[in-house]
């Protein structure tokens, strides 16, 4: 497949490692002459550098023969421009732009939206895409990484695991002996930095990360197993306004748990906006940094706080703030990758990553009909894929014991006629099961292979 990547940031970039990776021809475009040498330096990639909406430089990248063109460069309306150009110019049959705009996603989400106008196939919004990551950390706060899969009813759960763990040192294999209606599966650990999928006989030991498979019915037990205290979260402080903590207060607003929740925006006018679109949800206009108008939060009594601005420093050192206020709970929107390490040290509970969500939300729409679900693990160190199994595929009618899988995947979860189970080395794979698996970044393509879905995208 041919495919043009407009913006070298680290999305475009993360989609060009992973599209590249697996074979596909792959071209990026940029007008910052620097990262596209870093996509050419480190990548099997063409660059060209130039302005993506600009029809003389899609020429140029191979935008008459393209299958698709994915947009994700800083600009909206660049963006839109240059699926409108890939589409009358060049007859791309696939385009997808990241938007960013709440005014531009109204407008395309709204009846006055008319494909044959904008002919953006997928719009991608990394602010809806934050928020909904955001509600599932405050589903499960005590882990710090959390995604839904198999239409919900299965749900992975990243836990860094404490001297106060319960299974600490006991083989992954005895925990079904000790748990045995549990459905948890462990299909990850980050240890000293280095992410692996466990062996059956391999230890668990106080600082790993994990990352388990667990049916959503089981998530709670199956965090107290871990060491981790689950407690309903009733009061919620969001610091920062703006679309994405919007958007997670009217979430919130709507849920039937009613949970209560308190924002904290620092432009008054952001602030003024908020509180018009909010009903029930108090908005104060200040520094979410201000010991002040933390106290006047009531952020002692509050059983989380989220902090959703656009600046990673002061979403670390407004969590620390809160935590040091009294604040059990602190979930941080963290950008840049090299500060998740300082989370630790720093007692900050869990983070999100807007690239990770935005690449994981791209992915998903990239890849064949038969992949449901994409998930992007930490730096894209690995992925879970979610996807039916086709009659054609090698792995379908085989038990999973018996599936030439590479060391570094494992099957979190399968559904069965609906049924979610617990998968076993017994359990048979057929034709119209939906399996998620976990697999390390260079075990993808023969995921893939296995699954069959890599053939077409689209």
């Amino acid at each position: 497949m041919k495919v043009i990547i407009c913006g070298a940031g680290q999305v475009g970039w993360q989609i060009a490692r992973h599209l590249s990776g697996e074979k596909n021809d792959v071209t990026v475009v940029d007008n910052n002459p620097e990262l596209v040498r870093r996509a050419t330096d480190t990548l099997d990639v063409q660059g060209i550098a130039g302005f993506a909406s600009y029809p003389d430089i899609l020429a140029r990248a191979g935008a008459a023969d393209a299958d698709m063109i994915i947009a994700a460069t800083y600009s909206d309306e660049v963006n839109m421009v240059t699926c409108q150009v890939a589409h009358s110019v060049f007859a791309i049959p696939r385009k997808i732009a990241r938007l960013r705009s709440q005014s531009y996603l109204d407008a395309i989400y709204s009846d006055l939206y008319r494909r044959d106008h904008m002919p953006i196939d997928v719009v991608i919004s990394p602010e809806r895409e934050v928020a909904a990551a955001a509600l599932q950390r405050l589903a499960a706060p005590t882990a710090f990484d959390t995604q839904s899969f198999l239409e919900g009813k299965s749900q992975l759960l990243g836990i860094l695991l404490e001297e106060d763990c319960p299974v600490l040192t006991t083989p992954l294999r005895q925990l079904t002996d000790l748990f045995s209606t549990l459905s948890a599966i462990v299909v990850g650990v980050r240890r000293k930095g280095s992410l692996f999928a466990p062996e059956p006989g391999d230890q668990l030991f106080a600082g790993d990360e994990i990352y388990v498979f667990t049916h959503t019915k089981d998530m709670n037990r199956t965090l107290e197993v871990f060491g981790k205290k689950t407690k309903k979260q009733e009061r919620v402080v969001i610091i920062g306004g703006g679309n994405v903590g919007l958007a997670v207060a009217q979430a919130l607003e709507k849920n039937t748990s009613r949970v209560r929740a308190k924002v904290i925006e620092k432009s008054r006018a952001c602030a003024e906006r908020a509180a018009d679109q909010l009903e029930r949800t108090i908005v104060l206009n200040g520094d979410g940094m201000s010991t002040v108008l933390l106290a006047e939060a009531n952020i002692d009594r509050a059983d989380a706080v989220l902090a959703v601005t656009d600046d990673d420093k002061t979403n670390m050192l407004a969590a620390v703030r809160a935590k040091a206020a009294g604040c059990p709970m602190s979930i941080c929107l963290i950008n840049d990758p090299t500060l998740v390490p300082l989370m630790t040290p720093l007692k900050i509970d869990a983070y999100i990553n807007p690239r990770s969500t935005t690449v994981s939300s791209i992915l998903r729409h990239i890849r064949h009909g038969r992949v449901r679900e994409i998930y992007s693990i930490g730096d894209a160190e690995a992925e879970v894929i979610e996807a039916q199994v086709l009659s054609t595929s090698p792995i379908s009618g085989q038990t999973i014991r018996d599936i030439d899988f590479p060391e570094g995947v494992l099957v979190g979860a399968v559904i069965k006629n609906g049924e979610v189970i617990r998968p076993v080395g017994g359990t048979r794979i057929e034709e119209g099961d939906v399996i998620a698996i976990f697999a390390m970044a260079a075990d993808v393509p023969e995921v893939e292979r296995l699954l069959q879905v890599s053939i077409d995208f689209f």
